[in-house]
């Protein structure tokens, strides 16, 4: 990709890949049809299928971005390692798959290798339902005779453990009741999904999550929502070019947290409609300080993208990485960019250069591969980025977007 050309146009958000992966987990409690709309083409996506398929569920793409999921009949309960390597999602079959089989066999997840990211939230939370969890060779072991209602509390809010015990309880007996549960948009959309298919589950987007567990739940017709770190990746992609783009089937509440960042940074943001935003820039980007936290905070998924901004700032900013650990792997190629980029701890300091220079870099994560191509959007000269298989988990067609908004990239 050369550098130097700002953004113009319009860009249309794909569905949210996150969300995509725990309601299509979800389709495992019924034994009925579900139809799920606007289901992003992503590797993360196609590995979340295999999974699936795995376990002798019939999964078919109807069009372009839907899916048809008939879970009717199936006795597999294993995951095995050779997929759940790939994708640390695929873990979300075992809420499933526990509340319907009454036992499961999956692999020690994969995924990006940022931080320890461990499972321990999850298993405390199923063993608190009443299943007995052995782990051994490399999998997780879980039987259960009847899942029994419980009051489990969380010490951090965990998106992917209030998704599966959230999933498992709706058929447990009794009543559950999350504490200190993540609050994150994908948590509300399973649980609209899960209230459609029949469950009873209240306090969705806040701190207590109660389900009451039914019998059975019934298959349904869902559309995904918009993909909100895809969005702000585009959003901070105009910003950093200084160009103006319109960015539709957005969801602007949630967010929030980087529109604000945004306009403290100097950048114009315009919401056109209820789905729609147009960014634009001032003359001088200013340096803003970002702290990443749970949901309605600040996400870490735009962590990455965000320093690549900073580092052609006015003056210093300090990222404050509060989510995950080693989320910084990104700085390095930055800085052979040109940034000027020091870590100190959970903190990153970036004092803002002129201009930046290309280099060929290597994505290392999903995120930090988006924020080193924000980067080559404005460096001098010709950026070669390795390893975007990395990328191609979290955004459909990303030089193809960003090719008919007039950047010059290609893949090779």
């Amino acid at each position: 990709m050369t550098g130097g050309k700002p953004l113009q146009g319009t860009v249309i958000i794909d569905g949210a890949k996150n969300s995509a992966l725990s309601i299509m987990a979800a389709c495992l409690l019924t034994s009925e049809v579900c139809v799920l709309e606007n289901v992003p083409q992503l590797t993360d996506v196609y590995s979340m299928i295999e999974v699936i398929k795995t376990l002798g569920i019939q999964v078919e793409w109807k069009d372009s971005n839907t899916l048809y999921i008939d879970p009717d009949d199936f006795n597999n309960y294993e995951a095995p390692y050779e997929l759940v390597k790939t994708m640390r999602a695929s873990f979300l079959v075992m809420g499933p798959l526990i509340a319907r089989l009454k036992k499961a066999k999956i692999s020690l997840p994969g995924g990006c290798a940022i931080g320890a990211r461990p499972v321990d939230f999850h298993l405390k939370g199923f063993q608190s339902l009443g299943a007995n969890i052995v782990t051994e060779k490399g999998y997780i072991k879980a039987e259960v005779k009847n899942l029994v209602g419980n009051d489990i509390y969380f010490d951090f809010p965990s998106l992917g453990a209030t998704e599966n015990i959230m999933m498992a309880a709706t058929l447990a007996e009794g009543t559950t009741m999350i504490e200190n549960a993540a609050k994150d948009p994908e948590v509300i959309e399973l649980g609209t999904f899960l209230n459609k298919m029949g469950a009873q589950i209240s306090g969705l987007g806040t701190d207590i999550i109660t389900i009451k567990g039914v019998k059975e739940l019934k298959g349904v017709h869902y559309r995904i929502i918009p993909d909100r770190i895809e969005a702000g990746t585009y959003m901070i992609a105009a910003a950093i070019t200084g160009g103006v783009v319109e960015i539709k089937h957005i969801n602007p509440y949630y967010l929030k947290s980087c529109i604000v960042k945004l306009e403290e940074a100097g950048i114009n943001v315009d919401n056109k409609e209820d789905d729609t935003v147009i960014i634009s820039n001032s003359d001088i980007i200013k340096s803003v300080d970002i702290k990443t936290m749970p949901f309605p905070g600040f996400p870490t998924d735009l962590q990455a993208q965000f320093m690549s901004l900073m580092s052609i700032a006015n003056g210093t900013s300090i990222i404050t990485e509060n989510v995950f650990e080693n989320r910084f792997a990104h700085a390095g190629d930055l800085r052979r960019m040109g940034a000027d980029i020091k870590i100190e701890g959970r903190n990153s300091i970036i004092k803002g250069v002129k201009k930046l220079s290309a280099a060929p870099v290597m994505a290392s994560d999903l995120r930090g591969g988006a924020a080193l191509v924000l980067a080559g959007l404005i460096a001098e000269g010709t950026t070669e980025i390795s390893r975007v298989y990395h990328i191609d988990r979290g955004y459909v067609k990303i030089e193809e977007k960003l090719r008919e908004l007039g950047a010059h990239i290609r893949r090779v």
